[in-house]
């Protein structure tokens, strides 16, 4: 006989807040995409279901501009994304070069010394990004076999440049790893030409469908250091052998791996599909032109941008400086309760320093610039001010 009763909270319908999401991500999801994520099920061997799969290969392929056989999405965000690179990478007593400017390079760092790799770090303050000169430096210093570096540092609002750093990379026979979970489908990256080796991102942001899935794509040279290795990967889930098989990146009959997110991978099809429609040259003008007119209307507020240098702002995020006298916690609550909008505080290294405000895809348009900008201006009239 049960003994533990039925949670009451279960027993009553589902209640949902409208609200418009204007911080780092998650986007809004476009109805399209709802749609897409509501489908009924199909089984994750069933030849439709590989032909979804077959198609987010493709669009993958094209939002990274790529070509690279071992391309797909894990079943998991990006934080699973950035575990399954770094894992298939490293091996225990590899070394790695971690350039860390936010607290992506910091999980990474993280990651890669829980698997027993010798991490060294490449440090830039919040707000600044790599020169080549930087990179060169550290390479020649710790003679790495992988870098890891962020394009869109989401909680400080910093793009990183990348052209030449593959290339630099590979004169110092080193693999370049890069994390454009916010960036992808925001601001120009070009995997192939840019001698990207491995290239990852999330289905939240640009993409505007459900976090959940993560593209993923590895280089031949990647490939190829993927094969020598002497040890298994410690994650079975995250291997990237069998997910290879699982998603026909390989000559072999396709075999049963895990149960896929299905609707996940619905709804990132979509996503993809849209970005596709669009255009890449199109969809980076898009978040370009936007995020200028976000950084105008902030400095008529009397706000000061925290990335100093217009080049180097992440036209998905912006960031501004808390105002002295205010406490972020208190605009971020006003602009949720009072205008049912998010934009978030600092994240790691930048807590307590600045606001994020977040234009990604769907959300990337002109009247939501209005709409935050208004609301920022109601939150600095009306919030008080710290007495800190």
């Amino acid at each position: 006989m049960a003994t533990i009763p039925p949670p009451q909270a279960l027993l009553r319908p589902l209640a949902v807040p409208q609200r418009l999401l204007l911080g780092p991500g998650p986007s809004n999801v476009p109805p399209r995409i709802l749609a897409a994520g509501g489908q009924q099920l199909l089984g994750h061997m069933h030849p439709e279901m590989l032909q979804v799969m077959d198609e987010i290969k493709a669009g993958i392929q094209y939002a990274f501009q790529t070509r690279n056989r071992l391309t797909l999405a894990v079943s998991g965000t990006g934080h699973c994304a950035m575990e399954a690179a770094l894992l298939n990478l490293l091996e225990r007593g590899d070394t790695v070069l971690v350039a860390i400017n936010g607290i992506w390079g910091q999980r990474a760092a993280d990651i890669a010394g829980r698997l027993g790799a010798e991490v060294r770090e490449l440090l830039k303050p919040p707000g600044e990004y790599f020169t080549l000169r930087d990179i060169q430096e550290g390479l020649a210093r710790h003679k790495p076999s992988v870098l890891f570096i962020t394009h869109g540092e989401s909680s400080t609002g910093v793009l990183q440049p990348l052209e030449g750093l593959g290339e630099l990379c590979h004169r110092h026979g080193c693999l370049l790893l890069v994390d454009a979970v916010a960036s992808l489908g925001g601001a120009p990256i070009l995997m192939d030409q840019q001698e990207i080796d491995v290239l990852y991102s999330g289905s939240q942001k640009v993409l505007s469908a459900p976090p959940g899935s993560a593209p993923i794509s590895f280089s031949e040279r990647a490939r190829e250091k993927m094969l020598r290795r002497k040890t298994k990967p410690q994650s079975f889930y995250l291997d990237m052998g069998c997910l290879a098989n699982y998603w026909g990146c390989d000559d072999k009959p396709r075999m049963y791996h895990h149960t896929a997110p299905i609707n996940s991978f619905l709804s990132l099809r979509e996503g993809l599909a849209m970005l596709a429609e669009m255009g890449l040259e199109s969809s980076w003008e898009r978040h370009r032109a936007n995020c200028t007119l976000l950084c105008q209307g902030l400095r008529e507020l009397g706000l000061e941008l925290f990335v100093k240098e217009e080049a180097a702002r992440l036209p998905t995020i912006t960031t501004v400086r808390v105002p002295e006298g205010y406490a972020w916690q208190e605009i971020t609550a006003f602009l949720m309760n009072k205008h049912s909008l998010e934009i978030a505080g600092g994240l790691g290294p930048s807590v307590g320093k600045v606001l994020r405000i977040g234009l990604m895809g769907y959300n990337s348009t002109k009247d939501n610039v209005d709409r935050v900008l208004g609301a920022l201006r109601d939150a600095l009239q009306r919030c008080r001010r710290s007495r800190l």
